[in-house]
């Protein structure tokens, strides 16, 4: 099939952009060195910026610096038991204002996790996947023209409001090699794009451009947290095969949002298209020389459109978002079916209400469903799924330990995820955190297919 056809190797928009900003930054900025470099904001709004460090203070004037370096440890406690993370990362960067209205940011991060060579617990895939890794993170050109701003380069584009979820963060790609449970600076994966922003008093445009697109990370099989679980016949051996990721113009993306903040009610509608950052598995069957089912992850084309909604009410503040989305596959179980997918239209929403308690405390209720339009019974899901979220946190011992409690729960079976975790601030530029993550429900489920990847898990983080 057509879609299955590999697609040819390229340098990639996302190469290119990189080198033009390089000769910017060259040409442009004298006196840089190797030594000047920076971390990515963090994308978690929970995760603040810290302090310009000493050797920042001593830069040459307009340089920006940040970065971290962040150890990770996790034992996986469920059966089988084994260390599942051993990763150290580095996140560096640089930023600086080129001229009035005119800024350059590069950023990247490496990791190893040496997890993979000490132990022999995963397949070779899974170890060629997540041993290590060098990215570009947030890597752009922002131009301000009066009320139009422009930005073109590796760029995070977050359109959501919900704690804990992407239900409007449509135009994001994330990494869900450890599914939901690592900080939002770790789960979302910039996009190659060009942005253009238009403000005036309360209203804002956006119209945005990926001409390369960034998909989701989601590993290999064999991994803790591979997400694609279907019933296979009796009889029959189940192969993946590589996942196709197109590229090319013919394959960009693009939307717009606009944005009106009226009464204090902060509104937004927006439409994307793209090809669906996340994979369905298309499905081949064969008989001979043995009876095999071959599923292949690709990305075809999605539609979306939506809006959200937040306001402070006094007491709590009210958030919501609602996404319909059109074309997806969907993975059914009938073996009558030629490629093993159907495409499904379904209607995504959420809302949320966040109350401020004693002791720097609070408390976020969440309720979602998404509801098919065109729902085919041999899916997994339901016509109607709905769900409910509990996010407890607080703060104690002058605000430098912060407990947390997240549980994402199924209201149609019993399926569901629970992470508990501490964060201590015990200097300015050290944070620690230890915590658990469980799973549970049918192997079918969202979370319950995780029921043996129960985890404990510490960080060790200084920013710098």
């Amino acid at each position: 099939m057509a879609r299955y056809r590999r697609a040819r190797k390229n340098l990639g928009l996302g190469n290119f952009f990189f080198v033009c900003l390089g000769i910017a930054s060259l040409v442009l900025l004298p006196g840089f060195t190797t030594e000047s470099v920076s971390a990515e904001a963090p994308a978690d709004p929970s995760t603040s910026a810290a302090e310009p460090s000493t050797a920042a203070a001593d830069a040459p004037a307009g340089w920006n610096f940040a970065g971290f370096y962040q150890a990770e440890v996790a034992y996986t406690v469920a059966s089988p038991d084994h260390w599942s993370k051993l990763r150290n990362t580095l996140e560096l960067g640089v930023q600086r204002k080129l001229a009035d209205e005119v800024e350059l940011k590069v950023s990247g991060r490496f990791w190893y996790d040496a997890v993979y060579d000490v132990t022999t617990f995963y397949p070779g895939a899974v170890r060629r996947n997540a041993r290590f890794e060098a990215m570009f993170r947030e890597t752009y050109l922002d131009v301000g023209v009066g009320d139009l701003d422009f930005r073109i380069g590796r760029q995070h584009i977050v359109w959501g409001e919900v704690v804990g979820l992407f239900f409007a963060d449509v135009v994001s790609a994330k990494d869900l090699r450890e599914t939901i449970l690592p900080q939002f600076d770790f789960l979302r994966i910039p996009q190659w794009a060009t942005r253009l922003e238009y403000f005036k008093d309360d209203f804002k445009a956006e119209a945005v451009w990926i001409p390369y697109m960034t998909y989701d990370e989601i590993g290999k099989p064999g991994s803790d947290f591979y997400p694609f679980v279907v019933p296979i016949p009796s009889g029959f051996t189940q192969q993946i095969r590589r996942e196709r990721q197109p590229q090319g113009l013919r394959n960009s993306a693009g939307g717009f949002r606009l944005s009106y903040l009226v009464s204090g009610w902060d509104l937004s509608a927006f439409y994307y298209t793209s090809l669906d950052s996340s994979p369905a598995f298309f499905r081949r069957i064969t008989l001979a020389p043995t009876p095999t089912v071959f599923f292949r992850p690709d990305h075809d084309r999605i539609h979306q459109a939506g809006a959200t909604v937040s306001k402070d009410l006094g007491t709590f503040v009210l958030k919501a978002e609602a996404i319909y989305t059109w074309d997806r596959w969907f993975n059914v179980t009938r073996i009558s079916d030629s490629d093993g997918v159907v495409r499904q239209n379904f209607l995504d929403y959420i809302f949320g209400l966040e109350f401020p308690l004693p002791m720097e405390s609070r408390l976020n209720l969440q309720f979602f469903q998404r509801v098919f339009t065109s729902h085919d019974d041999d899916i997994i899901p339901r016509k109607v799924e709905s769900g409910a979220t509990l996010l407890l946190s607080t703060k104690l011992f002058n605000e430098k330990v912060e407990p947390e409690l997240l549980t994402i729960h199924s209201l149609n079976r019993l399926d569901w995820l629970t992470r508990f975790k501490i964060t201590w601030n015990f200097h300015e530029n050290w944070r620690l955190v230890v915590g658990t993550a469980f799973f549970g429900g049918p192997k079918l489920g969202l979370w319950g297919r995780f029921d043996k990847s129960d985890r404990v898990f510490t960080e060790l983080r200084f920013t710098f």
